[in-house]
């Protein structure tokens, strides 16, 4: 099954195909061809150039950059970046908080925030996880006390991904300790990363990187104008802000690209022709065009704080995918894939050097966002009824 465009939308793909493949910096779309880590610098350029053009955050409202594309428009301009190895506009960014400030924020936080996000002017964090309060997000303990026209900050955040990057982090934090539901007591508050008091402290990997961070909060204060919406409404922006990053995790086109250039190998080390290989990476396109078709569906439908619940789907099997081809990649680099530690002197080819660190780093694709777990029950209750 395969999908036919009409001539509008045809037309719109090509443009959209020559500008990520003339426009992005080369150095920067074979960084993310060959899977190797970005730079800051390399992902605000590219951030920028996509701003420039009015191509960073489709999504917005028009008012503040978005563009008034229909939901199969929307679809395209992901799966073209994805398949020209364009970096996708920084996802704190675009597809958390500044959907949340847009859509609940004052006009001042709107006029403050939204232009500096779209063109990563400000580098976002997000500062929802605790070490006790993971995927029960709603047992979270830092506090935030109102003294006069500040908030008193305490508490910890971690895995706060690329941290070490953040100019400003959003955070959910505990406003009324004495609310009857521990969902009713939550607020969402930014936070500048420069207050005295903020830390930030790097978290090494199994994959050898640092990329989540562990951030500390003693006595932050925090201007009260920073609380977006209302007090003890976090919750309900925080649940508006997981579908729209539920929605992102499944990265259909990113995953569609690793596949195909997974297959390439296969076909390069003779291995299509082993039936075990050719019909696990059939059943993985299947799998894969299955998973776009409901990402067409689920598209564009988080509207009013109320995210699509299919939403847990393309969290759930996108990170599944994700996660499968990144296995495949080890098994088709065979005893290679034990060099992960050999430098770029190697005579063996990147890729496979690359493959044992990447399938260990897509570990966590199932569990941030939601673990896979809490996204069945959502399934269960939501679509399913049960």
């Amino acid at each position: 099954m395969r999908r036919q465009l009409s001539a509008e939308d045809a037309k719109f793909r090509d443009e959209l195909r020559e500008f990520f493949t003339t426009r992005i910096p080369e150095e920067i779309r074979e960084a993310v061809r060959s899977r190797r880590e970005l730079t800051k610098e390399q992902m605000v350029e590219s951030q920028r150039i996509l701003n420039a053009a009015g191509l960073a955050v489709p999504q917005w409202p028009v008012e503040w950059g978005g563009q008034d594309w229909t939901q199969l428009q929307r679809h395209i301009w992901h799966e073209e970046m994805a398949l020209a190895c364009v970096p996708p506009p920084l996802t704190f960014n675009t597809n958390m908080v500044g959907p949340v400030i847009a859509t609940f924020g004052s006009q001042e936080q709107k006029e403050r925030f939204l232009p500096a996000t779209a063109n990563l002017d400000i580098w976002w964090s997000q500062g929802f996880s605790e070490p006790d309060a993971g995927s029960d997000l709603a047992s979270l303990r830092t506090t935030a006390v109102r003294d006069g026209d500040e908030y008193i900050v305490n508490g910890q955040k971690t895995w706060t991904t690329l941290g070490q990057h953040g100019d400003w982090i959003f955070t959910l934090v505990r406003t009324d300790p004495t609310a009857p539901k521990r969902q009713q007591g939550i607020s969402f508050l930014l936070i500048d990363m420069t207050t005295p008091g903020l830390t930030v402290r790097p978290i090494e990997l199994i994959d050898g990187g640092v990329e989540v961070n562990e951030v500390f909060f003693e006595n932050v204060r925090v201007p009260a104008e920073n609380l977006v919406g209302e007090e003890n409404k976090g919750w309900t922006y925080a649940k508006f802000l997981l579908g729209n990053e539920r929605t992102g995790i499944a990265s259909v086109g990113a995953t569609k690209r690793n596949l195909a250039t997974a297959k390439q190998h296969a076909a390069e080390l003779g291995l299509l022709d082993d039936p075990s290989y050719a019909g696990r990476i059939a059943e993985l396109e299947n799998q894969l065009l299955a998973l776009e078709l409901t990402a067409l569906r689920v598209a564009g439908n988080s509207t009013d704080g109320k995210p699509d619940p299919a939403s847990s789907i393309l969290k759930l099997q996108g990170t599944v995918l994700q996660q499968a081809v990144t296995e495949l990649a080890v098994d088709l680099a065979g005893p290679a894939a034990l060099a992960s530690g050999a430098g770029d002197t190697s005579e063996l080819p990147e890729w496979a050097r690359l493959a044992t660190p990447v399938y260990l780093n897509y570990r966590k694709t199932s569990i941030y966002g939601g673990s896979n777990e809490v996204q069945r029950t959502i399934i269960a209750g939501t679509i399913l009824g049960l």
